[in-house]
């Protein structure tokens, strides 16, 4: 089974559904950028499988899924990788570590779908709301820790191609990550930098519901919505 990270019926907001090549997203329709996206009847069953359990879980699906479904075999070899290292149960980096790699990463890598859609899953799991903007505009002067900045400095050298040198281990030795969780916040850097090149050439925009995704409280989010 694939499994989304991050997403669960709390966070569902507004539907998302699929007309021929389209992404609609609250109702809005837009082309959904270069390559055509497969019509769910046309498309594996293991795939349409992931597609329905993740929106019956959130109440809509991310448009990276329909926009991957263009290439099936692409589409589970990315959501494998993603698995192996986002939801791998050892380690010591946290969920909320994870998401603010990406978020950090995505921002020199000029990705606005990762940076909005981990930055909801960030505000989740972190329960802070205003961290992944801060993180977003300059994150040294985010209110980090100093293990989260030393994470975010090893992560960025990488985003970076700097060279890699012993004293960027020893820094993340310095705040108790081991060679191991070195290799896990690298593996996260290079795997998302991939993954923001295809949200370029593909085109992919972040699903509206992203945008506030843990900002307020999930009852107060569905009480503004009746309002509306």
């Amino acid at each position: 089974k694939y499994r989304l990270q991050g997403i669960d019926s709390n966070t569902a907001l507004q539907p998302v559904f699929l007309i021929s090549s389209k992404i609609c997203i609250s109702g809005h329709p837009r082309q959904s950028g270069r390559h055509p996206i497969p019509n769910k009847k046309d498309l594996p069953f293991d795939i349409v499988e992931l597609m329905e359990e993740i929106e019956v879980k959130t109440g809509f699906l991310p448009n990276l899924f329909r926009v991957m479904s263009h290439r099936p075999a692409e589409f589970r070899a990315f959501f494998a990788y993603y698995n192996a290292i986002m939801n791998k149960e050892t380690g010591r980096l946290s969920k909320a570590d994870k998401e603010l790699i990406i978020v950090a990463t995505s921002v020199v890598n000029r990705c606005p779908y990762c940076v909005v859609a981990h930055g909801a899953l960030h505000r989740i799991y972190s329960k802070k709301p205003a961290v992944a903007d801060q993180v977003v505009v300059n994150w040294k002067l985010a209110d980090l820790t100093d293990r989260e900045l030393a994470m975010l400095e090893f992560a960025l050298a990488i985003c970076h191609s700097d060279n890699i040198t012993e004293e960027h281990y020893q820094k993340l030795d310095a705040h108790g990550f081991d060679r191991e969780d070195a290799w896990d916040v690298g593996m996260i850097a290079a795997f998302f930098a991939m993954s923001n090149r295809i949200a370029h050439f593909t085109d992919l925009r972040p699903n509206q519901e992203f945008y506030t995704m843990g900002r307020i409280p999930h009852e107060k989010e569905k009480t503004c919505m009746k309002e509306a």
